[in-house]
């Protein structure tokens, strides 16, 4: 039977939204992307200090389990990615938002190695890969042609966050200890993504007889034309490889930067309450670069939003150890802002601009694999690069040559439209 002959589902609340329903679904999105914060490194770095004074481990080896526990957490993420798209977002995020929570409370019950390598498994692959993945595609289902406006507006809400969650998560810490935070944290995902999920994810528009990006009418209108690319097809083609790897890029030496931000930061004479102030101008750039790069999506080509975040995380790497004045400091979260507001976007989006919705949980869940993968590389070179050389300077000079020379090649390529 296909879509024409299938009768309209009735649902009362989108049909008694008084908006086009795709909005409040943006909504629900935007917060599960910011529900992921107790899994992404950028609020696990804040517990990173803490962990290793009370348990007594090294930097490398906490940044190891971290690689591995990341590696591990993201090999489910092709199925996840395949069971949103059989069981739909709304079944998908009540059982992953369920799970990230007693994930985050069995983060304040870890003893020793074993145990916070499981827990930094369950972490990111649970909030850093799955939540986010559901989310985003949940968002993702609902527009077509003004999908980047649409993203755009979600990554400004998820960057704000990102701007005042580590503060958040900086002040539990001083006021409950690390583990009572963490157990906290699991409580507000449990309050938060988990029943708004539930209520609000749907799938696409088309089943409830509205149209994409709020266009009236029937299934039989006329409707934006869309690629209808499987993950077979998407895999032969050097689009798919030249995001994944970019955002791959951005993933393993952003998350390595965010991972050992006070650490770098230490090692420019830079205390932890002046480090933390950095997330201040990077949610805040980040908000901007998400609004303007949303909208750039929908009229430029995508490779050169690429070109632009990777060269923003090359300057980043060089001036990360160089920050010695309040000036720098927000220009180094202004760097990075740009970065993480560009990618934020590409991240969301390039897969659907690209090769449609029809089989966009198994793309973006493959792709959401190797981004979540790469993540744990960044970290890990980074601990061996400072404790080897006893500087973060080399390492971090030497990486920058990778995303230099990616911008080059994303502008060298011709890409396949849609």
């Amino acid at each position: 039977m296909n879509e024409a002959q299938r009768p309209i589902r009735h649902s009362r609340l989108i049909n008694a939204s008084p908006i086009f329903y795709g909005w409040v679904v943006l909504v629900a999105g935007t917060l599960g992307m910011l529900m992921t914060t107790p899994g992404q490194t950028v609020g696990v770095s804040v517990f990173l200090d803490p962990i290793i004074d009370d348990l007594g481990l090294t930097r490398s080896l906490v940044s190891l389990l971290y690689m591995l526990g990341t590696l591990t957490g993201s090999l489910a993420l092709p199925w996840i990615g395949r069971g949103i798209d059989r069981f739909g977002t709304r079944r998908a995020v009540v059982a992953i938002a369920v799970l990230f929570s007693l994930a985050c409370g069995g983060m304040a019950l870890v003893q020793g190695v074993v145990t916070l390598g499981l827990g930094f498994i369950a972490i990111r692959g649970l909030g850093q890969g799955a939540l986010g993945l559901v989310s985003i595609n949940a968002i993702n289902l609902w527009f077509v042609q003004r999908r980047g406006l649409a993203l755009s507006l979600s990554g400004i809400g998820f960057a704000l966050g990102i701007g005042t969650f580590p503060l958040l998560i900086e002040w539990l810490i001083r006021q409950y200890g690390w583990r009572w935070a963490y157990a906290l944290l699991g409580g507000l995902v449990a309050v938060t993504i988990l029943p708004a999920g539930a209520l609000v994810f749907r799938r696409q528009p088309e089943l409830y007889g509205l149209q994409p990006d709020g266009r009236l009418g029937a299934r039989t209108q006329q409707r934006p034309t869309e690629a209808n690319v499987t993950l077979a097809q998407a895999r032969r083609t050097s689009t798919f490889w030249l995001f994944a790897l970019g955002n791959g890029v951005v993933a393993a030496l952003g998350t390595g930067l965010l991972f050992h931000h006070y650490s770098i930061m230490a090692t420019a004479g830079v205390d932890r309450t002046l480090a933390a102030l950095v997330f201040l101008p990077y949610g805040l750039v980040a908000a901007g670069a998400n609004l303007v790069s949303g909208l750039l999506l929908d009229r430029i080509s995508p490779r050169f939003l690429l070109s632009v975040m990777v060269w923003m995380l090359c300057l980043a790497l060089l001036l990360a150890v160089r920050v010695n004045s309040p000036q720098l400091l927000v220009l180094y979260g202004v760097l990075l802002g740009l970065m993480q507001g560009t990618n934020g976007i590409l991240q969301a989006g390039v897969y659907s601009y690209y090769f449609g919705r029809a089989h966009l949980g198994s793309i973006s869940g493959f792709a959401a694999t190797l981004m979540v993968a790469a993540t744990a590389v960044g970290p890990l070179l980074f601990s061996v690069g400072f404790e080897r050389f006893g500087s973060y300077a080399l390492v971090l000079t030497l990486a920058s040559l990778l995303p230099f020379t990616m911008g080059l090649v994303a502008l060298g390529l011709e890409l396949r439209q849609r």
